[in-house]
């Protein structure tokens, strides 16, 4: 049904932050979570008034339950229930905790929860547990058996950087292994904890997009990227265009892509927090809709640098997130993508540099 939705009019994804309490603190939190829940969160009702805002975007309306932890509200599976009632289609990403139990994975999955995402940042205990959290390794391979054996769909995500790139052809057998329909890489954004996380390099993230490709040929398993929408024009330049792009364009912060926070604020995307509104006097679908900020986001002709002369502006448009966490400004170029445009002449964005980090089976 995708390829039916006006990114104009509606989003593809809707993320509400619902808490940004969490028992973890993982290396590259966007959230910076903490503990305790923030005492300003959306209450039970505004909640409820968002998801009736939500369903009038249109028909199947997607929202994720993100955090921090969603598990951490009291009121969760009744919130998704109202979503359900209301005919959203109501997907969550729990934190890998002792909390997500396999009871709590049938709990969701019984309120109406239609897939669940959890994050795997290495393939073993020892990696993943040095990124996320002593024990969470364990807690996530175990919700991800119960999600398998509720016959829930399984989303893995997964956070490129220096730290985790080496991981990716081992994450890869982990995904299989677990029955995933899908693996969402996210590359990272500086902002939050990930501030003081390396990124890597152009030249590798390029690398990395062709393994990838690979990785979906061969695989069951979907792939796509997340703040990464280069991966499309890779896909494109070999002529092995496994991304499906059933959407005239890729989904992009403000362009098919929504975010509510914790208390209300309307991001473009997480890793874009400049608010364009808030929920609690302003319409979630009005702030998508007529916010200046959305707009702006929506035109890739006004993108400056190389991604406004790219000619893969309409499928990528690179990620709006990485060039406001780099330069304050979201129409300037994504500092990750390494292509320059034939003929173009104009300024470039500032080089990432970061340790070789890229395994060979993935360069």
């Amino acid at each position: 049904m995708f390829e039916d939705i006006d990114t104009g009019r509606r989003p593809v994804v809707l993320i509400w932050e619902v808490t940004q309490a969490c028992e973890l603190a993982c290396r590259h939190c966007r959230a910076d979570a903490r503990p305790a829940r923030h005492p300003d969160e959306l209450s039970t009702a505004e909640g409820k008034a968002l998801l009736e805002d939500a369903a009038s975007f249109g028909e199947g309306q997607l929202v994720v339950l993100s955090g921090g932890d969603p598990l951490a509200r009291e009121d969760l599976l009744e919130l998704i229930s109202y979503g359900t009632d209301l005919g959203l289609r109501m997907t969550i990403t729990p934190s890998g905790t002792r909390s997500l139990t396999p009871e709590r994975v049938e709990e969701l999955s019984n309120a109406g929860i239609e897939r669940m995402a959890v994050s795997l940042d290495g393939a073993t205990r020892e990696s993943h547990d040095a990124f996320r959290g002593e024990a969470s390794f364990a807690d996530t391979v175990a919700a991800a058996e119960a999600a398998a054996a509720e016959g829930l769909p399984l989303q893995i995500n997964t956070t490129v950087c220096a730290d985790t790139v080496g991981e990716l052809p081992a994450i890869r057998e982990r995904v299989r292994d677990l029955g995933a329909v899908l693996w969402s890489v996210f590359f990272l954004v500086p902002v939050g904890r990930g501030r003081v996380l390396d990124p890597i390099a152009p030249e590798r993230a390029e690398a990395v997009m062709e393994w990838l490709g690979e990785v979906a040929r061969e695989e069951r398993f979907g792939v796509k990227t997340t703040e990464a929408p280069f991966f499309r024009r890779v896909e494109l330049q070999s002529g092995e265009n496994t991304t499906a792009p059933r959407r005239r364009a890729g989904i992009t912060a403000g362009r098919g892509f929504a975010f509510v926070s914790h208390t209300g604020e309307v991001y473009p995307s997480g890793f874009l927090p400049e608010s364009a509104g808030n929920v609690r006097d302003r319409s979630v679908v009005d702030v998508y809709r007529n916010a200046d900020l959305f707009e702006s986001l929506r035109d890739p002709d006004a993108y400056r640098g190389k991604c406004g002369a790219c000619e893969f502006r309409q499928v990528c448009g690179g990620s709006r997130s990485r060039a406001y966490a780099m330069t304050g400004d979201p129409l300037e170029s994504d500092p990750l993508c390494p292509y320059v445009p034939e003929g173009y002449d104009g300024p470039l964005p500032e080089t990432i540099a970061s340790p070789e980090g890229t395994p060979e089976s993935a360069d």
